[in-house]
């Protein structure tokens, strides 16, 4: 008798070429090694390792608005049985990450890629490769002002989240103000971005304003959570 492994199938979007990268994967495969989707560019890959001692699964994606790729942990019963299950960059509310039934993955990684074209129309970029020119430290000031004003608007409702406030504080009172800078965060900017840091237990996050489209996705973030 020959058993059947478990198979499943994994998907990201390049951040250089924007191609769809897709390939199966299977729980022999992944019990061995770790597994790298690389893009045909060679530019970007994705890592998907098993920790069989938690019976969980960690992956690696490289994301289209951030500088660094983001790491998950999902249950391997959940990576290997479900037809759909996406994996969102914490800034934006754009999927970055597609795991399931290959059918279902490839649906919504052309779904994706329309509204990924959509919001590069909205934003004057002609095609993906403008996502990628030279980086220029603020050189828009509403960036800044978008960004600012999403992480003062979280934390007024009370939805940043880190150590000390894992379901996040308690949100201010109707018609209070607070600058987040003040409060139980600080703000600092650098070359990075914006650098959210709890002034508690120094869990922190940085939010990428290297261009009006990552402002974009982040002004559709529901919350923030430092690490």
């Amino acid at each position: 008798m020959v058993l059947k492994s478990k198979q499943t199938t994994v998907a990201y979007r390049c951040p250089e070429c924007g191609a769809g990268v897709i390939s199966p994967v299977g729980l022999f495969t992944l019990s061995a090694d770790m597994v790298r989707l690389k893009c045909t560019c060679q530019k970007s890959e994705a890592e998907i390792v098993y920790d069989r001692a938690n019976n969980n699964v960690r992956l690696s994606f490289p994301c289209i608005f951030c500088d660094k790729p983001h790491s998950y942990t999902v249950n391997s019963s959940l990576f290997f049985s479900k037809d759909l299950f996406v994996l969102q960059c914490p800034y934006s509310d754009i999927n970055i990450g597609f795991v399931g039934e290959a059918e279902h993955v490839k649906a919504e990684l052309a779904r994706t890629e329309l509204e990924l074209i959509d919001m590069l129309e909205e934003n004057g970029i002609a095609d993906f490769s403008g996502m990628h020119g030279k980086k220029e430290f603020f050189s828009d000031p509403q960036i800044f002002d978008i960004v600012m004003f999403v992480i003062k608007d979280l934390d007024a409702e009370g939805k940043i989240y880190c150590k000390c406030h894992p379901e996040g504080r308690e949100p201010l009172p109707d018609g209070a103000e607070e600058d987040p800078s003040s409060g139980n965060y600080d703000v600092e900017i650098t070359e990075d971005g914006i650098k959210v840091t709890c002034t508690e237990c120094g869990a922190t996050r940085t939010i990428p304003t290297d261009s009006a489209l990552s402002a974009h996705a982040f002004l559709n973030c529901d919350y923030i959570r430092l690490e």
